[in-house]
């Protein structure tokens, strides 16, 4: 459903994968969300290896972040995540466990949402290097609508150390926005 037609949100959106091809996963849902007619595709971090946080006992992850704009609802818009999971192959699973592929919404404009399923910004985006980094890489001066603190600032504050290695993209290079 297409609300407020005419108004188009920026948004941020995280991107996660460490099943099957993570990188293709990754690419795969950077495609899938950018093919959406309500959704334009503006910014897309780098992607980044990156150490599991959590649940340690898993593989290393492939992040990245991209920014859209949209005149989805953020409710819509989290719906339309779950239909590109889904068919992707996303289970559900244990928390911060294994996934094929997981988008979540970091910011909708400065929206403060807390409802049922669904809280933006994303309740532990200001705790994770994962996020931040490549977040940091597109939006470093976003304001953190909770907190009032950009993005590059809540990096520079932050206490998690795990690792985050950018990666080189090779053969899939020309899949990248530039």
């Amino acid at each position: 459903m297409l609300e407020g037609k005419e108004k188009r949100n920026s948004c941020f959106i995280g991107i996660g994968s460490n099943l099957g091809d993570p990188l293709s996963n990754c690419l795969d849902a950077i495609e899938n969300v950018a093919s959406l007619e309500q959704i334009t595709l503006t910014k897309q971090s780098s992607l980044y290896k990156t150490e599991p946080v959590g649940f340690r006992d898993q593989d290393w992850f492939i992040n990245g972040v991209i920014e859209v704009k949209t005149a989805y609802s953020p409710r819509t818009l989290l719906e339309t995540f779950k239909v590109i999971e889904y068919e992707m192959g996303r289970k559900e699973g244990e928390r911060w466990g294994p996934r094929v592929i997981d988008l979540d919404i970091l910011f909708y404009g400065q929206e403060i949402i807390d409802e049922e399923g669904l809280v933006v910004p994303h309740p532990e985006l200001h705790k994770r290097r994962f996020i931040l980094v490549p977040l940091n890489e597109i939006a470093p001066y976003v304001i953190h609508p909770v907190f009032g603190i950009s993005v590059q600032g809540l990096l520079g504050r932050l206490e998690d150390t795990s690792e985050v290695v950018p990666l080189d993209l090779g053969e899939y290079r020309d899949r990248i926005l530039t």
